[in-house]
């Protein structure tokens, strides 16, 4: 379980994870804020079918609120994560 994550309305928040599929090199990582009904794409340049990929992924918050970021990844050959990574968002 990825613990709830705190920030400040206006000052940058960076989040940081990993991601691997052995067998495929990860080709992307992808964040959404709406339960995964439109998906924000950050493609991953030289990665591999054999190695872990850490992503960072840095955002200003704009309104203070409880938010819910659902994370996934996609692979070389177009497949996406099975399951999405949840990671609460408090910003006040």
């Amino acid at each position: 379980m990825i613990p709830r994550v705190f920030g400040r309305v206006g000052k940058a928040l960076t989040l940081k994870g990993n991601a691997y599929d052995f067998g495929h090199a990860i080709s992307a990582i992808e964040f959404s804020l709406d339960d995964g009904a439109h998906w924000t794409r950050y493609a991953t340049e030289g990665t591999n079918d054999y190695q872990n990929l850490t992503w960072a992924f840095t955002f200003t918050p704009e309104n203070a609120g409880l938010y819910t970021m659902l994370v996934r990844s996609v692979n070389d050959a177009g497949q996406v994560s099975p399951e999405s990574a949840h990671i609460e968002l408090e910003i006040r």
